[in-house]
C-alpha cells in the first residue's frame, strides 16, 4: 500500500460531525411561546383595578360622605378636649402652649362681640327715638375707644407670649407658615365659652409652663 500525504491532508479539513445530536425539545402546540400559564392569567386578571371608576357620581358622594364623617368626628373631639382626634394643626404642641396662655389670661377682646352689639344698638335707639346726636356721638366714641384697647391688649399678649414660644418651641413656632399670631389673636377676641377646641381648664389663672 502506497502512503499518499495528500489523502491524509484532505481528510483533516472534512468537517467533524458530532458523536451524539442534543435531542430537540418537545414543542406543545397548545399554547404560543412565551405565553404566560393559566395561573398566571387568572392572577393578573384577578389584579387588575380600574384607573378611573365606572360611576363617577357615587365615587364622589362616597367620598364627600367619609370626608364629612371625618370632620365630624374631628369637630367632636375639639368641643370634647380629645386631642389626639383632633385634626393635625390644632394637635402641635405650640399651638397647645398657645391655646392654654389665652385661655389663662383675661381677654378684653372676648367681649368684643357683645360690646359693639349693645353699643350700636343703643346708638341706633338714641339716634332715632332721643335724636340726640351728641349722644350717639359718644356712643361710637366708646366704640372705637373700646376696639384700641383691644387692640393695644392683644399686642400686648402676643409680645409676651410670642418670647415664650421662641424659648420653649424654638423660631419655628413663630414662623410665618405657622400662622401663630393669627391663631392667638382669634382666640383671643373669641368669647371663652364659643372656643374650639375648648379650653382644658375651666377657670382662668393656670399659664402653661
Amino acid at each position: 500500500m502506497t502512503w499518499n500525504p495528500l489523502k491524509k491532508k484532505e481528510s483533516a479539513q472534512e468537517p467533524v460531525e458530532e458523536a451524539a445530536e442534543q435531542p430537540a425539545k418537545p414543542v406543545r402546540k397548545d399554547r404560543t411561546k412565551n405565553a404566560p400559564t393559566p395561573k398566571m392569567k387568572q392572577a393578573q386578571a384577578a389584579g387588575v383595578r380600574p384607573l378611573v371608576p365606572t360611576d363617577r357620581k357615587a365615587s364622589a358622594k362616597a367620598a364627600k360622605a367619609k370626608m364629612r364623617e371625618r370632620e365630624n368626628a374631628e369637630y367632636e373631639a375639639m368641643q370634647k378636649g380629645d386631642i389626639n382626634h383632633m385634626p393635625k394643626a390644632e394637635r402641635l404642641p405650640w399651638r397647645i402652649y398657645i391655646r392654654d396662655y389665652v385661655d389663662a389670661r383675661f381677654n378684653i377682646g372676648e367681649f368684643f362681640i357683645p360690646v359693639a352689639f349693645v353699643i350700636l344698638i343703643a346708638s341706633m335707639i338714641i339716634t332715632s327715638v332721643a335724636q340726640n346726636q351728641t349722644a350717639s356721638m359718644i356712643m361710637m366714641l366708646l366704640m372705637y375707644a373700646y376696639l384700641i384697647a383691644v387692640v393695644i391688649d392683644v399686642w400686648l399678649m402676643w409680645r409676651k407670649l410670642k418670647k415664650k414660644l421662641v424659648a420653649k418651641y424654638g423660631e419655628r413656632a413663630v414662623a410665618k407658615g405657622s400662622r401663630s399670631a393669627s391663631y392667638a389673636w382669634s382666640r383671643a377676641i373669641q368669647m371663652r365659652r364659643w372656643r374650639l377646641p375648648k379650653p382644658r381648664e375651666p377657670k382662668r389663672g393656670h399659664f402653661p409652663e
